[in-house]
């Protein structure tokens, strides 16, 4: 079955572009105009991804972020953010604010096809190799229903942060650096915004109730990377 994508953008020949490019590598597209009709429609159908421009009329790109985050239904649907290319204080708030990633304008074709493949190559390779759930000390990740619960009560994390959490808890024990995570988890090289990993390590700490000086989860290596140290594994 393929995948299906929604496409938000205001620029008729861009958004027609994109659905034309997105069709020939046989994903379903539907495309809309403003995030208000492509919230709206999420409520009938969920798409497998979002692709929305930052700068919409009526609603901007990172409220309906925040939007699509807080419904249960696509609290964990992949989104990439459309920015332009020199304003990096939008990417970086678009990634603080729930996107999974981001592609700045003006992209090429392949670009955006390989983007695209990249998020869902991460999205089905999520947890693949562990079991249905990985309990550590009051920490559980459960990979089937992709809920992290600390003391019995659900954790409300992002898409990205779900994933940052999965790969140091696989790695638990081993130094991850931060280059690998990077990597993997945002599936390219962040050249000059690996302040962006740190965002979301300070994020996922302030939802698990962890302490930067005094971890109980996460435990920063400087200048190296992080590593996962929850005790009393199941």
């Amino acid at each position: 079955m393929s995948k299906h994508i929604y496409i938000v953008e205001d620029d008729d020949s861009i958004r027609e572009l994109m659905k034309m490019a997105l069709t020939s590598f046989a994903y379903e597209v539907t495309t809309f105009s403003n995030a208000e009709d492509a919230i709206e429609a999420t409520k009938q159908t969920v798409p497998n991804m979002v692709i929305l421009d930052i700068m919409l009329p009526g609603m901007s790109g990172i409220d309906a972020i925040r939007i699509l985050r807080s419904e249960a239904t696509t609290r964990y649907l992949p989104i990439v953010l459309i920015t332009a290319k020199s304003n990096e204080v939008d990417k970086v708030h678009g990634l603080d604010s729930g996107a999974d990633d981001y592609i700045a304008k003006p992209f090429g074709i392949m670009e955006l096809a390989a983007r695209v493949r990249s998020m869902f190559r991460r999205v089905d390779k999520t947890f693949e190799d562990d079991g249905d759930f990985i309990s550590i000390s009051d920490l559980v990740v459960d990979n089937l229903t992709r809920e992290v619960r600390r003391d019995g009560r659900v954790v409300d994390l992002t898409y990205k942060e779900y994933e940052l959490l999965g790969l140091l808890v696989r790695e638990r024990g081993r130094i991850v650096p931060r280059d690998e995570l990077l990597n993997i988890v945002w599936g390219f090289d962040f050249v000059g915004e690996t302040r962006t990993l740190d965002t979301h390590i300070r994020t996922l700490r302030q939802k698990l109730g962890d302490d930067a000086d005094n971890p109980r989860y996460i435990k920063t290596i400087r200048n190296v990377g992080y590593r996962f140290i929850g005790k009393d594994e199941i």
